[in-house]
């Protein structure tokens, strides 16, 4: 799909035996910016997709909020469900940047389109913590983006190692393929969000 900024694709697997996935994601484009993220609601089956749930319904109601911001909001929203992990990132067109932050284990990873940025592939800095239980201090970081970088997230349902499958010539749907059928896990549900940026 293509919002504006970005071309992205989401592919996703929920765990057999289970009718609903506790992976979740949002992309949200608004003015010159976009919000996307993707949540994984603690364990799997119902309770695990109604905590996501309620933190993709806090942050498509205030995605314009900063970043640290909609972590506060989804973890007082959070507080007596099972809780989730969640990485969000703000690609902001107009300034040329991405404010990104993760609580938990959905990981994050840019890959740049200019092979003489070094490095070439930068990773989302995870906090500890779950969202609606203990919880770590709040920091977000800020990075220049350029037409051409790529955004992936994962859920801890896709084994580490995926980065071999970023490329920053296939398209967004191609890359979530890749990763999902070579990566993925038959112990948890598994999602994986491509974003492209495109610039204004």
């Amino acid at each position: 799909m293509v919002d504006s900024l970005i071309e992205w694709h989401v592919v996703q697997l929920t765990l057999k035996g289970q009718e609903k996935s506790g992976d979740h994601c949002l992309v949200k484009p608004f003015e010159t910016s976009v919000l996307v993220a993707v949540v994984d609601g603690l364990g799997h089956g119902e309770e695990a997709a109604a905590a996501a749930k309620i933190a993709v319904d806090v942050l498509e109601a205030n995605a314009r909020d900063d970043v640290i911001a909609l972590f506060k909001r989804s973890h007082e929203a959070l507080r007596g469900s099972r809780g989730v992990v969640m990485s969000v990132a703000l690609l902001n067109g107009l300034e040329g940047t991405m404010t990104w932050m993760g609580v938990g284990n959905v990981e994050g990873l840019l890959a740049r389109a200019n092979p003489d940025i070094k490095p070439q592939k930068e990773s989302l800095l995870i906090r500890a913590g779950v969202l609606g239980g203990p919880l770590a201090i709040l920091d977000a970081s800020i990075i220049p983006i350029m037409p051409g970088d790529t955004l992936v997230f994962a859920t801890d349902g896709i084994r580490s190692g995926f980065d071999e499958e970023i490329n920053s010539h296939d398209p967004p749907k191609e890359i979530a393929g890749n990763i999902m059928s070579k990566y993925s896990k038959d112990s948890d549900d598994a999602l994986v969000l491509v974003a492209r940026y495109g610039g204004i």
